[in-house]
């Protein structure tokens, strides 16, 4: 009888153990079905496809002729869920000789676009924009160029040490946001990744991995 028990235990245990890996995983998006996103332009089309690169699959980014376009997924995402996001890039050349808090300098070879839009009143729409720098240090913060309701985060600098290198990193959204932007935030309706270069005309290029969802 106790040897029944013991095994009774051990198989509600597991089960348990399945269940609680379940809801840890949270969502993911992969290249796939990143690819799949809406495009949007703020200054013509900056290339994406899905490519193979160092063994994995990957979003390639190219901006060549002074373009700025995103691929966006715009659903609701509950913070109280799922605050903290994670995903992949690398970037093997920034932009030289740059100044990213004016308008000349506003561009990023890879971001990371997360976003409580209000259409109707556009004055309450907040941004975090979590940036690969070409020339501010990591983990310095600024507001956008074009609308200060956007706050720039530096997650990751420069080109020393990055070259064929890909990085992953993990931010809570709605730390950020309190702490960015002051406000309790429960969810977003938008999360995007940009390469744009239309600003300063140089060329670059990026690659992006999968991105998640996870509970704090």
């Amino acid at each position: 009888m106790a040897a029944e028990c013991i095994r009774t235990a051990a198989a509600a245990l597991a089960v348990l153990c399945v269940g609680a890996m379940q809801a840890d995983e949270g969502r993911s998006y992969t290249p796939a079905d990143i690819i799949g996103w809406d495009e949007h332009s703020f200054q013509g089309w900056t290339t994406y496809s899905l490519v193979e690169v160092d063994g994995r699959k990957a979003i390639h980014a190219r901006c060549t002729e002074g373009t700025a376009s995103g691929l966006f997924l715009r659903e609701e995402i509950d913070l109280e869920e799922t605050p903290v996001i994670e995903w992949s890039w690398r970037v093997d050349r920034t932009f030289r000789e740059i100044d990213e808090t004016i308008r000349a300098g506003d561009d990023y070879p890879a971001r990371i676009y997360v976003v409580d839009e209000r259409p109707i009143a556009r004055w309450r729409t907040r941004a975090l924009n979590y940036v690969w720098s070409s020339e501010m240090e990591q983990g310095s913060d600024w507001p956008n160029a074009y609308a200060g309701q956007a706050r720039m985060i530096a997650v990751r600098s420069g080109p020393a040490d990055t070259e064929g290198l890909w990085h992953t990193e993990r931010r809570n959204i709605r730390e950020d946001f309190r702490r960015y932007h002051d406000r309790e935030q429960t969810s977003v309706n938008a999360i995007a990744i940009m390469t744009d270069c239309d600003d300063t005309g140089q060329e670059t290029e990026a690659w992006y991995g999968t991105l998640r969802l996870l509970p704090e």
